[in-house]
C-alpha cells in the first residue's frame, strides 16, 4: 500500500506580476515541503493572474512551456526535491493558452491546455486547448489536470479517468459567482469516476472580480479530505492511496449490490452527448 502526501496552495495572486507570484509559490513550495508533501498544486494562472482586458495585454506575460517561469519552478523542485503543477499563460505559434504545467527536478512532465473557455477574463483572447485530455504516467501515480470551467463538463473528467487518471487536479479562478460550484463539482467528479479529485483556486480580487477560495480535495467516494471553506490563505494537505482509486468495482454485499462505476457505463446510449449544437 503507497500512500502520497499531496498539498494544494489557495492563495492570491498578482495580475502580471510573474516575479512576485513566483516567489510566493517558492515560500509555500518549501512549506509544504517540509511538510512532506509529495506533490504540491497551485490555482490557475499562478504566475500571471487572470483578468486581462486584451489580448494584448494578456501577450505580454505569456511564455513557451519552456520559458524562464517554468525554468523557476524546476529549479525550485531540484533544489526541494518535490513535484509541482501551476497554472500559466502559454505562449505557443502566436496563440495564447490558458496552461497548466507538472514539473519536477527532471523538467516538464506533463501539461494541458484549457479546453472548455467561458467568456471571462483572459479565457476571452485564449485558444481552446488543441491536444485533448491525456494521462501523465509516473511511477508513483497516474495524472490527469483540467482547469476551472472544464470541470463543470463530466465529460473531461470521464475521459481522463477511462485512461486510467487515480487523481485528477483542476486549478481554478473560481469568483465569488461559482460559490455552488466550488461546494458541489469536486464532489460529484470525484464520486462519478470513483478518483480522487483537487481542486485549488485562488482569493483575494482583480479588477472588480472577487475570488471565492473554497479548494477542495477529495477522495474516490466523494468524500472531503480537506476543505477550506473560506476566502483566506490556506494551505490544504491530503493523504492519497492510488490503489483505492483503482478498484471501481464496489462491492458492498455480494451478488446482491455490487457497482461498477466504469464497466456499468452504457455508451450506445449517449450519441446525444457528442453531438455539435446548432
Amino acid at each position: 500500500m503507497n500512500i502520497f502526501k499531496i498539498a494544494g496552495v489557495q492563495m492570491d495572486i498578482r495580475l502580471g506580476e510573474i516575479q512576485i507570484n513566483i516567489d510566493a509559490m517558492a515560500t509555500q513550495l518549501r512549506e509544504t515541503t517540509n511538510a512532506g508533501a509529495w506533490l504540491t498544486v497551485f490555482p490557475e494562472c499562478t504566475t500571471t493572474g487572470y483578468c486581462f482586458r486584451s489580448f494584448d495585454e494578456a501577450r505580454q506575460f505569456a511564455e513557451p512551456i519552456d520559458g524562464p517561469s517554468v525554468h523557476q519552478i524546476v529549479r525550485l523542485c531540484s533544489e526541494l526535491g518535490t513535484r509541482v503543477v501551476f497554472g500559466f499563460l502559454e505562449l505557443a505559434d502566436r496563440q495564447l493558452f490558458n496552461a497548466v504545467a507538472l514539473v519536477d527536478q527532471t523538467g516538464v512532465r506533463g501539461s494541458y491546455r484549457k479546453i472548455h473557455l467561458p467568456t471571462l477574463g483572459v479565457d476571452r483572447f485564449t485558444t481552446p486547448g488543441n491536444r485533448g485530455f491525456e494521462i501523465i504516467e509516473l511511477p508513483e501515480m497516474r495524472i490527469g489536470m483540467n482547469i476551472c470551467y472544464d470541470g463543470s463538463f463530466p465529460e473531461a473528467a470521464r475521459v481522463l479517468a477511462l485512461q486510467g487518471a487515480d487523481i485528477i487536479i483542476l486549478p481554478t479562478n473560481w469568483l465569488s459567482t461559482s460559490g455552488l460550484t466550488a461546494d458541489i463539482v469536486p464532489q460529484a467528479r470525484a464520486l462519478e469516476n470513483h478518483v480522487y479529485f483537487m481542486a485549488i483556486n485562488r482569493i483575494g480580487s482583480e479588477r472588480g472580480f472577487d475570488f471565492v477560495g473554497k479548494s477542495r480535495i477529495c477522495d474516490p467516494r466523494g468524500a472531503n479530505l480537506a476543505y477550506a471553506d473560506h476566502r483566506a490563505p490556506s494551505i490544504l494537505y491530503a493523504d492519497i492511496e492510488p490503489s483505492f482509486a483503482r478498484k471501481k468495482h464496489l462491492v458492498n454485499v455480494p451478488g446482491e449490490h455490487e457497482i461498477h462505476r466504469l464497466n456499468d457505463r452504457r455508451p450506445e446510449k449517449y450519441g446525444p452527448i457528442v453531438q455539435i449544437n446548432g
